[in-house]
């Protein structure tokens, strides 16, 4: 037994251990048996064991011209919708005998295109890719000859790749009408920078299409830099105070755009001293773990991160196999969850959670 420390096991020692010829060593781990008889498979097999050999699969992949490895791109890994759905990936993964790299862009165009060119140059067989949504020349140009591509979340346009996702436009609807239904007359949708991002310029589009059924009521999309220490607040205020809050200007309520805009969001009401529902409506995409404990509950749009990774996979895996079928969308429906921040008119102890 090799002792730690005492480098990597090789191919050349095992097939000197076991007596035998690297070329049969190399038949066994390619699944050659048949070519090998009982009383050397067994032989070999116990090398391995006693050695601890582990073989290079890098190094299997490259000469079968199969490396198992499935890239996997994301925006931000602070935000917790990329964890989630980096967690239904993995799975999937595992499942169909594949390793998943992951690559955190940090929404930075030049750190984006610098993990394209590392996930190429490992040789992935396909990437699963959730774009800044800025520059993606370099992705349609590296789509085109190195690998299959599944976008997540985010499309890109004029690329042919799949995309798996929530369909933001439904869920944003469903969630405005809600406000809506609730008695809330003016409502603010905070979401972080539309441009280039569909995914958010979808919910847009859902919020803008459930208030023009309302032409009494009063919404504003509010652009905010999570990143800028204050700037949600800010912008809270400017439209507080546009809206009259506490002085007659009917209800307000806020939408917002995604877990780490919620967090944000939830901060800046708690120093401005506004409680929901009382003062103010709250409903926010992505259900968080500390959503139920705030408050009277934090009314969500869960999205269903785990099949949207799964889902992601398996199409990325049916490119991999072949298939050359036109392009495909896949949207999944998001999740209303109804706690007190959305129950206008209701007492804080008096909310019970709803599920839609």
């Amino acid at each position: 037994m090799r002792g730690v420390g005492a480098g990597r096991v090789t191919i050349a020692q095992v097939a000197r251990e076991a007596g035998v010829s690297k070329t049969s060593i190399s038949r066994y781990l390619g699944g050659e048996l048949d070519a090998l008889s009982e009383h050397l498979r067994e032989q070999i097999r116990s090398t391995i064991a006693r050695l601890g050999y582990q073989p290079s699969q890098m190094a299997r992949g490259l000469k079968g011209g199969r490396t198992r490895l499935i890239g996997m791109l994301v925006a931000d890994i602070l935000n917790p919708y990329s964890v989630a759905v980096l967690n239904g990936a993995e799975a999937a993964c595992q499942e169909h005998g594949y390793t998943l790299m992951l690559c955190n862009t940090g929404n930075d165009e030049k750190r984006e295109q610098q993990s394209l060119a590392h996930l190429h140059s490992y040789s992935v067989e396909g990437l699963l890719f959730n774009t800044q949504g800025r520059n993606v020349t370099p992705l349609k140009e590296l789509g085109r000859v190195a690998f299959p591509v599944v976008l997540l979340d985010r499309r890109i346009d004029g690329c042919d790749f799949d995309l798996v996702g929530l369909d933001n436009v439904r869920a944003a609807r469903m969630a405005t009408a809600h406000l809506l239904d609730s008695g809330y007359t003016n409502i603010g949708l905070v979401v972080q920078p539309l441009y280039g991002v569909s995914s958010r310029q979808g919910r847009q589009a859902g919020f803008l299409q459930a208030l023009a059924e309302r032409p009494a009521c009063h919404g504003e999309t509010l652009e905010v830099h999570i990143d800028q220490p204050g700037h949600v607040a800010v912008m809270l205020q400017d439209f507080l105070k546009r809206r009259n809050v506490r002085r007659g200007g009917g209800k307000v309520a806020i939408l917002a755009g995604n877990g780490m805009v919620s967090l944000q969001i939830a901060l800046a009401l708690q120093s401005m001293k506004l409680r929901f529902p009382e003062d103010i409506g709250l409903l926010c995409f992505d259900e968080l773990s500390w959503s139920p404990l705030v408050g009277s509950g934090i009314s969500t749009v869960e999205q269903p991160t785990y099949e949207i990774g799964f889902a992601a996979i398996e199409r990325l895996l049916a490119r991999i196999h072949g298939e050359h079928a036109p392009r495909r969308e896949i949207l999944l429906d998001g999740r209303l969850i109804l706690r007190g921040s959305s129950q206008a008119g209701r007492a804080a102890g008096g909310t019970k959670e709803q599920i839609f």
